[in-house]
């Protein structure tokens, strides 16, 4: 079903009057050293591979850590004073060529089924068109008349009380909570990167090319991200917001 231009600039108005708003703000908070909340399945599985790859990290680190005290006490000038002269071990040399290689297949494995996720853009239900330019965004609904809005970050002097400085914009992109969401990116310029981090979503956007990913957010919310591309002097201003409904 096509809402129109007229029916998708009444989403937000309806909501209002039935009282629904925004759940929760995804956006960067003081002295924050993790991962935001994720709000989608790839964010969600992203932060699990994480967790699971520091583990993994954090032993090895350890094996080392302690193979390197246990050489430093026990092959040191004062407890071997005599050196050893053997120059070659097979075993050793089989070892530590076998056990790093199966390490990066387990960790190649999670990894790949992951980008295949990220990337196989299955059964999308609307479609989300970003444009970069310098130094906004502009959002086309290709579903509904190719309506478009730009997004132009709030000066520090047109924020209200609650919204989060070079985040906040003047037009939010409302989009649908559980829905399959496919995003094509492009821009008009020099390249860009249209960033939420809640979605686990950063995606170039090129002048000239049309890149695709997709996502599907869990649960209404705002969520803010910005260009995370070296594009110009004003790269830190292009904001982006968006109102899950």
């Amino acid at each position: 079903m096509k809402l129109g231009r007229f029916g998708l600039k009444l989403i937000p108005a309806v909501l209002a009057i039935f009282g629904v708003s925004a759940a929760w703000a995804a956006q960067p908070a003081p002295w924050e050293m993790g991962f935001q909340k994720a709000a989608t399945p790839s964010m969600a599985d992203i932060v699990a591979f994480n967790d699971w790859l520091f583990i993994v990290i954090t032993v090895i680190a350890l094996f080392v850590l302690a193979l390197m005290l246990y050489v430093f006490m026990r092959f040191n000038a004062r407890a071997n004073p005599t050196p050893s002269k053997v120059t070659h071990n097979t075993l050793i040399e089989v070892v530590w060529t076998a056990v790093p290689v199966i390490i990066l297949v387990l960790i190649a494995i999670p990894s790949l089924k992951q980008l295949y996720f990220l990337n196989n853009v299955a059964n999308p239900e609307m479609t989300l068109k970003a444009v970069g330019h310098q130094w906004y965004w502009t959002h086309v609904y290709p579903d509904y008349d190719d309506y478009e809005l730009d997004s132009i970050m709030l000066e520090d002097d047109e924020l209200e009380p609650g919204q989060p400085r070079l985040l906040a914009t003047d037009t939010a992109v409302v989009l649908p909570a559980e829905t399959n969401i496919r995003l094509l990116t492009t821009a008009d310029d020099v390249i860009h990167s249209w960033a939420i981090p809640s979605f686990g979503v950063k995606l170039d956007a090129v002048l000239g090319r049309i890149n695709e990913t997709w996502f599907r957010i869990d649960e209404p919310g705002l969520y803010y991200g910005q260009c995370s591309e070296l594009c110009g002097v004003r790269h830190g201003f292009m904001p982006i917001m968006i109102k899950a409904v």
